[in-house]
């Protein structure tokens, strides 16, 4: 807004009020038609709020302010304004009948229409306009107060008498309200004059102009490339706002759905892009302001999505007949287009076998022919058949390589997804994985596989994985001379290594006579008859006399580190008592187990770091107790 406009405002809202700064933009786009002899129409739509706008800056909308800039230019290869040609209020198009809550709107159309000649440039033009500013109750862009739009299209390189290109045209006005908690379903489609191929995409909102120069002129008006909007977070230009399910447009046929679940204004912008020979000649972009509010539709169809693909009720691979779900509410009256020239039906979910395979459009209308009606439209994809199974191969043992194939089968191929679930924490997308099971037990493995038609199906096996776990006992002490006997478990055949010393190498248990002192280390080689393998190993320290090794602290931090206090028997078979006093005299912990200690804990709580005393007796080889007292001290 220029300077003397904002001075005239500020005058004029002392004695009305008003805001300074234009609030009034809610979206906009600009397109183009060749005339051939180098002349192009080109067309700029606005679309104004009437109803919360600033009714002096919508007036001052017209004329418009636009440049051409070729591209890669920093200045315009011309600019100037244009005056409106038709100015309309769009209709609502709904009434009080069908909506609760209804809410007061205005929606203001302007179309600038004019002949531009322009001459051949290798690079192409962008034709621009800019505007400040939006609306401050925008949700989603940060202080959008201060934030203008810039809509803009481009015209690609061309030759001297060649028309390059007719811009797409988008088909609908864009809606005024949207009701919170209830699907919405909008048609952002273009059409394409020239029949260029067109995708749809959710893309990012361009600012322009300032609040110090809200309608900019001539090289005011910035040339590309545009930066986008600052989106507050979490939004962006892909995630404009809240719903479940989220937002989203076909990137075919630009279908918009959402069912929002928070209210508020929030900009969205779609970009419909012009393919030719591969390459994009030209992105049609509109902004659109979405109004969501406490309203609710009286009457709402509504299909499920029971597919994850895109608007799709259902993808059928098991037969040609569907049932359908009608979740719809407020209705008295239904009407099915189920996609096949003379299938309708008014039932309120009917059923229908399809007469071949293939992709089917359905419709569901609620009150037909009533003044509050509503629709919904589905695909339903029928592809049968379609089966997912997998097989298994391996040794059925824990660290041992399990090979799992996919044995999907598809009538229209290909498959080309896969997510296995090994039962064990972890997956794979891997069409024929491998996986190793760390230790025994009954895993419920599952394969969900997809076609590249949608197809998808779910097969399970259970794989009982044998409890293998090959144990060679725990290193230990023991005195020259003792007896002692080695006692593996985990399998059904075991082989000790080395064999020295050994009454029976084959035993599980053989016993061992050790002829001098030092360390002795043992490998044991264990098997199960159902083929598992493995092995472990076990150090033996002979010492020439006996004795009971007690720690002078422990930390029971639960670190895994010291967190345990007990003493160490060596040439002791029997431990009468080991008993711990706190500094009171107080029994705070007794075992005659020699493998159990204090955790540190008394009656289950933690017990305060100090020194506390212990009390010990053990009865050695030869029948001759012996005992033993002194202190620990307990740190964390």
């Amino acid at each position: 807004m220029k300077i003397s406009n904002i001075v005239s405002l500020i005058g004029l809202c002392l004695l009305i009020p008003c805001s300074v700064f234009s609030s009034h933009m809610i979206g906009g786009d600009v397109t183009y038609r060749c005339l051939g002899g180098n002349r192009f129409e080109i067309t700029l739509t606005l679309y104004q709020d009437c109803l919360n706008g600033e009714r002096y800056a919508i007036e001052e909308d017209d004329p418009a302010e636009y440049a051409i800039y070729q591209e890669g230019a920093s200045t315009p290869f011309t600019s100037g304004n244009v005056p409106s040609v038709t100015t309309e209020i769009v209709p609502p198009g709904f009434s009080n009948d069908c909506i609760n809550n209804f809410p007061n709107t205005c929606l203001r159309k302007q179309v600038f229409r004019f002949v531009q000649e322009l001459p051949p440039s290798p690079n192409g033009y962008y034709i621009v306009y800019q505007r400040c500013c939006r609306n401050a109750a925008i949700n989603n862009i940060i202080a959008p107060g201060g934030v203008g739009v810039t809509y803009f299209a481009r015209i690609p390189a061309f030759s001297d008498g060649q028309c390059p290109n007719n811009s797409a045209v988008f088909n609908n006005m864009p809606p005024q309200i949207i009701c919170a908690a209830n699907p919405f379903v909008y048609d952002f489609s273009a059409t394409d004059p020239d029949a260029d191929s067109l995708t749809y995409e959710l893309c990012a909102a361009h600012p322009g102009g300032s609040m110090m120069d809200a309608i900019p002129t001539g090289g005011e008006i910035s040339p590309p490339p545009y930066p986008s909007v600052p989106y507050f977070p979490p939004y962006s230009a892909t995630m404009p706002m809240s719903g479940f399910p989220p937002l989203q447009i076909n990137p075919t046929t630009g279908i918009m759905t959402v069912t929002p679940n928070m209210m508020g204004r929030f900009v969205v912008t779609v970009c419909a892009n012009e393919w030719r020979d591969g390459a994009i000649i030209n992105t049609l972009s509109r902004d659109v302001q979405f109004v969501v509010t406490n309203c609710s539709k009286a009457v709402v169809a509504n299909i499920p999505q029971l597919s994850e693909e895109f608007n799709t009720y259902i993808v059928q691979c098991d037969g040609y007949e569907v049932k359908f779900q009608n979740l719809s509410t407020g209705g008295m009256t239904y009407f099915w287009d189920l996609g096949v020239p003379g299938a309708t039906s008014t039932d309120f979910e009917p059923t229908y076998t399809y007469p071949d395979t293939g992709t089917y459009t359905v419709k569901l209308v609620v009150n037909p022919g009533t003044t509050c009606v509503d629709s919904i439209t589905r695909l339903v994809k029928v592809y049968p058949t379609f089966n997912t199974d997998f097989t298994f191969d391996g040794t059925l043992c824990p660290e041992d390589t399990i090979q799992f194939t996919d044995q999907s089968t598809a009538t229209y191929k290909p498959v080309n997804r896969w997510k296995w679930y090994f039962a064990d924490g972890d997956s794979s997308e891997l069409q024929n994985p491998y996986h190793v099971y760390a230790k025994g037990g009954d895993y419920n493995v599952k394969l969900i596989s997809r076609s590249e038609k949608g197809c998808v199906d779910t097969a399970e096996h259970v794989l009982k994985i044998y409890p293998f776990a090959p144990f060679a006992g725990n290193d230990t002490i023991i005195v020259l001379g003792y007896p002692y006997q080695l006692n593996a478990v985990g399998g059904d055949f075991y082989s000790w290594e080395p064999p020295d010393y050994l009454s029976d190498p084959l035993s599980r248990t053989p016993s061992v006579s050790f002829p001098d002192t030092g360390r002795y280390t043992y490998r044991v080689k264990i098997s199960t008859e159902n083929g598992c393998k493995g092995s472990d190993t076990i150090n033996i320290w002979v010492v020439k006399d006996g004795g009971i090794l007690v720690p002078s602290a422990f930390s029971p931090n639960g670190d895994g580190v010291n967190d345990v206090f007990r003493p160490i028997l060596i040439g002791y078979p029997r431990m009468n008592f080991f008993r711990i006093f706190n500094r009171w005299g107080q029994l705070v912990f007794s075992t005659s187990n020699v493998f159990e200690g204090w955790d540190g804990t008394i009656n289950g709580q933690t017990a305060d770091i100090g020194t506390f005393f212990w009390d010990i007796s053990a009865t050695d080889i030869n029948g001759k107790k012996t005992q033993k007292k002194g202190d620990v001290i307990l740190v964390r």
